[in-house]
């Protein structure tokens, strides 16, 4: 799916000649730079790849990168932009969401560790992991729609449809939908399930507002993020780590706290 986005990237330059290898990368990709400054050690793009696909092309030349912003185009009003970090054992990965306007909410990410095949997303009422995905209640449906298809009126506005996973566990999705506002979500959660979604076309929808999808296997909080040049942020004045090791890791706990300790 073609759409152009803005995009700003905290990479790890220290000199010139870093600024010219991550262009050099960009450029042979058909990655247009917007401006790029060592001293900020930021990157802002156009492009319509995805975020991590930027990010893997910056991360060629050997320089950490981590997306801090994003935006339909610099200088236009600002929407809403949120992230959705996945850690649920074996199954990790990113959703971003951006408001493109009004009616468009762009929706990618790549998703870890699912085994092969459709699994059913959907956004949930609540965002209370306190018991897994079984405290995130139904889906979001504030219009009081049936349950149905990511493509079709008749649906629940977190009726996200279905991700594939390949043989190697990897889901990876972009599309737009006309029905999600990121104003609407934010502190919700989001939650792939078992199974994949009916989409509301097999017999037992009739008594079924969950797609027949089976438990869910992942969720995560939706958690608002920054915009373009909202974020100026390279280390965490908490515990020192910087923003190109904190994606690697979880926002608290043990984890996080043992690799802090090594700094």
């Amino acid at each position: 799916m073609s759409v152009n986005v803005h995009m700003e990237f905290a990479v790890e330059m220290t000199c010139d000649g870093c600024v010219d290898s991550v262009k050099e990368a960009l450029h042979k990709k058909s990655v247009r730079v917007l401006s790029a400054d060592v001293q900020k050690q930021q990157i802002l793009v156009e492009s319509n790849l995805p975020f991590y696909e930027i990010q893997d092309i910056i991360e060629t030349t050997g320089k950490r990168a981590a997306l801090i912003g994003q935006g339909p185009s610099i200088g236009k009003r600002h929407l809403g932009a949120a992230v959705v970090e996945i850690a649920n054992g074996p199954v990790k990965g990113v959703v971003r969401l951006l408001q493109m306007d009004e009616d468009n909410c762009l929706v990618e990410g790549t998703v870890d560790g699912l085994t092969p095949g459709k699994h059913g997303l959907n956004v949930h009422e609540y965002g209370d992991l306190s018991n897994g995905c079984l405290n995130c209640g139904e889906h979001f449906n504030p219009t009081g729609k049936n349950h149905g298809g990511r493509n079709e009126l008749e649906r629940h506005v977190g009726d996200l449809g279905n991700i594939e996973a390949g043989a190697n566990g990897r889901s990876v999705f972009r599309f737009l939908d006309e029905h999600l506002k990121v104003w609407d979500i934010i502190g919700r959660s989001m939650v792939i399930h078992a199974d994949p979604d009916d989409l509301g076309k097999t017999a037992q929808q009739s008594s079924s507002v969950d797609g027949n999808s089976g438990p869910g296997i992942a969720c995560a909080i939706i958690a608002r993020s920054s915009g373009l040049l909202q974020n100026s942020k390279r280390f965490c004045t908490c515990d020192g780590i910087s923003i190109w090791d904190e994606r690697y890791l979880p926002a608290a706990g043990k984890e996080r706290s043992q690799f802090s300790q090594k700094l």
